[in-house]
């Protein structure tokens, strides 16, 4: 099967779904990753006296070396505006993700949840954006299209307390549908790929990446419910 992981920024990926990716590359599925913007905008720049362009090369360039560690099918990094999509005319954005949609003809995307884990109102926009072509597709009769599903954190309790810097947002447990769980091996080349970041290590270590996403990752799947969840995201697909 034909997976494609949509998200606005350069380390969303790595953040979460690395591992994810890589097992579905040993299971023999395609996997595509499709970001929208080159993540230039990081308030990291100001440390590194970078510009926005010159901090989005760099970006890339640790995107490149994402790709070769997961071992990708293919990788495409657009160049619009980072943090500031929310400013743009959706119906553009829409246009961008349409057109890689149809040139890969994936039967699984995968992106953001509604509260975008982060809260980042450029994960928020990403959502909407995906859901939207995502139907939009379907009922225009792209049949390959079967499944839409989300990154995101269980909720797994009531009130959950958080400390630090970085603020996450959860989804309720009856939301989850699919849990994917991680072997050593995977939690490793999560770590490989975030390793990829130089310039993003310190803000890697505060948000305690490896240690949030422990040995399972979470997805809900749209206007789907599977009660015990699913083991894997193509699960049911084949």
């Amino acid at each position: 099967m034909r997976i494609l992981y949509i998200f606005p920024h350069p380390d969303d990926e790595s953040f979460g779904p690395a591992p994810v990716m890589w097992q579905q590359l040993e299971q023999g599925h395609q996997v595509y990753l499709f970001t929208l913007t080159r993540g230039g905008a990081t308030k990291v720049r100001h440390e590194l006296g970078l510009s926005v362009e010159e901090m989005g090369d760099v970006r890339y360039k640790e995107m490149l070396a994402v790709e070769r560690v997961l071992g990708l099918t293919g990788m495409t990094v657009f160049d619009l505006p980072d943090s500031k999509l929310a400013e743009m005319d959706p119906r553009e954005i829409e246009k961008v993700v349409k057109a890689h949609i149809r040139q890969i003809e994936p039967q699984v995307i995968v992106s953001y949840p509604v509260h975008g884990v982060s809260g980042f109102h450029d994960h928020l926009v990403m959502h909407a954006v995906v859901k939207r072509v995502f139907l939009e597709m379907k009922e225009g009769g792209s049949d390959y299209l079967k499944r839409l599903a989300f990154l995101t954190l269980p909720n797994k309790t009531e009130q959950p307390l958080q400390s630090g810097k970085f603020l996450m947002k959860h989804s309720r447990p009856d939301l989850i549908d699919c849990e994917v769980k991680l072997r050593p091996e995977d939690i490793e080349i999560m770590k490989k790929a975030l390793n990829c970041y130089d310039t993003y290590q310190d803000v890697i270590k505060q948000a305690n990446v490896v240690e949030s996403i422990g040995d399972t990752v979470y997805f809900e799947i749209y206007q789907e419910d599977h009660k015990p969840p699913l083991a894997n995201l193509t699960d049911g697909l084949e």
